[in-house]
């Protein structure tokens, strides 16, 4: 198959299904009652994706919010001409604070003494700063601990320079939502926030659910959810497939760049870890490798779709380049690849597909880091 768009300088590529990405939404939005918001996690370059076209993308369809984990995550949103909140999931070294004010970014709060710099700083150029409180309820990242939200509440409350814009936690195990550990975190989160309304403290917009939490848990959604990886079409747990369709947004393809048939017993690649077999086989090179995204340990373990046929990629995997074998039989014939032809890496071609999770599962971790790895270097085509 051929790709609709390609890029000029490379034949290798990443299509970003800017469709899925609306529909995928849509269905999120589905999920929340009339006035609850959505935050869209936009960080990692919007886990690959590319964080500027989605954030165009899911602010025409009317979400509330976008969180970032940088500050020039948040920077370059800005500087592209998104203008709805921005909220930073950590926070920031204290000399990050003109840039925070500069761009108009949340950041997340748990120091006394970085909210009281933060303050002083938005005094000095003449506005308030917002910000965000992040709760420690069990998962032992970040934040303040709950049982201390309202002794820190009340140590930086009195500062004219910061407002509280919202409160948060964040849940280690969402994909579990009747287990111990994550009532424990929702209970201590609840306590924090009633202890603070009920010292008088405002606490602006209550939010904790993540991706698999807002899929199965609406008891949590709150004032605002917080929506990640769903968004791009990857299942956050097993859990959750069952309770929403999503459709994945990211292919990667890339093009033929060499053909060859070298002889019996000759090796392919770095150390010869494969080497061509008594049946006459195509030796075709793709230019991508693990530099971009394509992980060196799937290396004579996966597979590549070329005209809606599983073909073994073959040898170990270079930096910038990957081999794959083209083996016909009399009972699976494939015809002989051409330079320039298409093979899909991560996607559809025909009736047959590779997914993330199927790479993931490989490569012994999760669709959020493949996703991640394909969008570093890769060219990006928005379909």
């Amino acid at each position: 198959m051929m790709a609709s768009k390609q890029p000029a300088t490379r034949w290798a590529w990443v299509e970003i299904d800017r469709g899925a990405l609306r529909r995928n939404v849509r269905a999120f939005k589905a999920l929340l009652g009339p006035r609850q918001k959505m935050c869209c996690v936009v960080k990692a370059d919007a886990y690959g994706h590319g964080a500027v076209e989605c954030a165009r993308v899911m602010h025409s369809m009317g979400v509330d919010m976008f969180a970032v984990a940088t500050v020039s995550e948040g920077a370059e949103l800005r500087e592209a001409g998104i203008s709805a909140p921005i909220l930073m999931l950590s926070e920031p070294p204290i000399s990050a604070i003109p840039e925070l004010i500069a761009h108009e970014i949340m950041p997340s709060v748990y120091t006394t003494e970085f909210a009281l710099a933060y303050g002083e700083c938005a005094v000095q150029a003449g506005t308030v700063g917002k910000y965000h409180l992040a709760i420690e309820t069990g998962m032992n990242r970040i934040g303040v601990h709950y049982t201390e939200a309202l002794e820190f509440m009340r140590g930086i409350d009195f500062h004219r320079g910061i407002e509280c814009d919202g409160v948060f936690t964040h849940f280690a195990t969402a994909d579990d939502p009747d287990g111990w550990d994550y009532k424990l975190q929702c209970r201590r989160f609840d306590e924090a926030v009633a202890a603070l309304r009920d010292a008088g403290l405002s606490c602006g917009t209550v939010h904790c659910d993540n991706t698999p939490a807002t899929i199965l848990d609406a008891s949590t959604h709150y004032d605002m959810v917080r929506v990640g990886v769903g968004l791009y079409g990857l299942q956050p747990c097993d859990a959750t497939r069952p309770r929403i369709s999503l459709e994945p947004v990211m292919s990667v393809r890339a093009r033929v760049t060499r053909t060859a048939h070298p002889a019996m017993g000759e090796g392919v690649g770095y150390g010869f870890t494969y080497r061509v077999p008594r049946t006459a086989v195509q030796i075709c090179t793709l230019p991508l490798g693990y530099a971009d995204g394509l992980s060196r340990t799937l290396s004579n373990r996966m597979e590549v779709l070329y005209r809606g046929e599983r073909v073994r990629q073959v040898g170990n995997i270079c930096m910038d380049q990957c081999m794959v074998a083209i083996h016909a039989t009399p009972i699976h014939p494939i015809p002989e690849a051409e330079y320039g032809d298409t093979m899909t890496i991560i996607g559809r071609d025909g009736h047959e597909e590779i997914t993330m999770d199927e790479m993931a599962e490989l490569r012994g971790t999760i669709n959020y880091e493949v996703a991640c790895n394909f969008g570093m270097r890769l060219e990006k085509v928005y379909l």
